[in-house]
């Protein structure tokens, strides 16, 4: 029978005293030098003849240093369990040692989930974001489909230079301290000008040129560029144009709406515009309508969270960044300390509103079962535009299942916390 004892550290931190009695301790050495027996070989012995004390005077402090790792990590939750705790992290174990038959005693630190007493969640106040389009926003949609619609030909002035709008085909190469770097360079590269998504020494060098003109220009390249001959140097552009093409815009007319093949006029075209654009606006709205009723259940109830989980969001939401700046291009390898201070807060709020929604869901006995996670699936397949059935199979997998119940399950908390609270038309 262990003798265990509890010591609250902080909310979040507890110390567990654990006795293991000598009977158990006694057994579990004599265990351990019987399978040493067996296996040793000491010089002056038979195979599985050497005495006990010998073995004791050359394997003792290793035999006593596997049973004490042993007895720890075979008793811990035996102990968790007698004192009902639930570790959210890895227990820490002192370094103690077996000495004799006396009864073991070690110490295991480990986080647990703070308790909650009173939780306020009703009445928060939240600010809903006008959802209705602006003209100026209808008629940039409409710009934007004259855009997709647009084509690209030989400019109506023979001759000019390539200017903001026009489509350059080049090829350029890259030097730095006078050598090639053979695969910075590109053959047939089309850029279109005034977009703001080149080099501006780029842009300043081929504006203005025609067809079969060449261009020098040197550009500072930054420290994240994503090829690594370039990083922090100074490049020279060798650039020749090949072709310069001119954007031509349809008309914004009936013809244009017919050409779309599901409008008669222009004005239909404009209608589904504006609805489009006014379903965007209105996700958006309740989008930021949950995240401002999270930030004030946060606010409200101000609980100590368990430092562990905080680092597991943390190294969750870096890998995310990482990866999708890698996905842009950039070769970037950690994050900066503003940024990290950002990603620290954030994960910090995360965990507490975690905690906060789980326990709403426990006072309010929430459950997921088969009904909500297949309405969650439907949602899921009209969000993403995927088949209902292959959603299904997918989720299937335990750990993308609970991320989905752990979805649902949230939704859920956040109407809750809606329908109680008190929301400001902006």
């Amino acid at each position: 029978m262990l003798d265990v004892s509890v010591t609250k550290l902080s909310p979040v931190l507890v110390e567990l005293d654990v006795s293991v009695p000598s009977d158990r301790v006694k057994k579990e050495l004599d265990r351990s030098f019987a399978s040493l027996q067996r296996d040793a070989r000491v010089s002056g012995f038979r195979p599985g003849k050497a005495p006990r004390a010998v073995l004791q005077r050359l394997f003792g402090t290793r035999v006593a240093s596997d049973v004490a790792q042993r007895l720890m990590e075979e008793t811990f939750q035996a102990a968790v369990s007698e004192k009902s705790l639930q570790p959210i992290s890895a227990p820490r174990f002192d370094d103690a040692r077996i000495a004799g038959v006396a009864p073991f005693v070690y110490k295991a630190r480990f986080e647990v989930l703070p308790e909650i007493g009173e939780l306020r969640w009703e009445g928060l106040v939240a600010k809903r974001p006008k959802a209705e389009p602006s003209d100026e926003a209808v008629q940039a949609e409409l710009e934007a489909i004259r855009r997709a619609n647009s084509t690209l030909e030989s400019p109506s002035e023979a001759g000019r230079g390539a200017r903001a709008g026009d489509v350059l085909t080049v090829d350029f190469d890259v030097d730095v301290a006078g050598e090639r770097i053979e695969d910075a360079g590109a053959r047939g590269f089309q850029i279109e000008l005034g977009l703001g998504s080149i080099l501006p020494a780029f842009e300043e060098g081929v504006t203005g040129k025609r067809p079969g003109e060449e261009v020098t220009f040197e550009a500072p390249m930054g420290d994240r560029n994503p090829h690594a001959r370039l990083r922090g140097q100074t490049a020279r552009f060798t650039v020749r144009v090949v072709d310069v093409k001119e954007r031509v815009l349809p008309a914004l007319d009936d013809e244009l709406a017919k050409d779309l093949g599901d409008f008669e006029t222009l004005e239909d075209v404009r209608k589904d515009a504006s609805a489009r654009l006014a379903k965007q606006l209105v996700e958006e709205a309740e989008t930021a309508v949950a995240e401002q009723l999270v930030v004030e259940l946060v606010k409200a109830n101000p609980i100590p969270v368990p430092p562990s989980l905080v680092e597991r969001q943390f190294a969750l939401t870096e890998q995310e960044i990482l990866a999708r700046a890698r996905r842009d291009g950039g070769a970037v390898t950690g994050l900066g300390q503003e940024l990290r201070g950002q990603v620290q807060a954030d994960s910090e709020m995360k965990v507490r509103a975690g905690l906060l929604m789980a326990e709403i869901a426990k006072r309010r006995s929430i459950k997921i079962g088969d009904a909500e996670i297949e309405k969650g699936l439907e949602e899921l397949a009209q969000q993403t535009g995927k088949n209902v059935a292959k959603l299904r199979a997918e989720y299937r997998e335990p750990k993308k299942r609970e991320l989905l119940v752990g979805m649902i399950l949230e939704n859920q908390v956040l109407d809750i916390i809606q329908a109680a609270a008190k929301i400001e038309e902006a």
